[in-house]
């Protein structure tokens, strides 16, 4: 397996509260939810030439409810 690259992310507390409740619906740890999503995202983008998202920089806002 090739060596992986260690990469320092901030994430606000809502997105990390969303993605590791994601991560625990899919049984992966938060680092492997990150990784798989980062992973599709550049698949699509290789399929298509085009961003997931059109508006993929936009400001992120989160309206996470309880």
């Amino acid at each position: 397996m090739a060596e992986k690259k260690q990469v320092p992310l901030r994430l606000s507390a809502k997105l990390y509260d969303a993605v590791a409740a994601w991560a625990e619906d899919d049984f992966r740890s938060v680092n492997g939810q990150i990784e798989y999503l980062l992973t599709e995202c550049v698949k699509q983008r290789k399929k298509n030439g085009k961003y997931v998202g059109e508006e993929i920089d936009a400001p992120l806002e989160l309206n996470i409810e309880d």
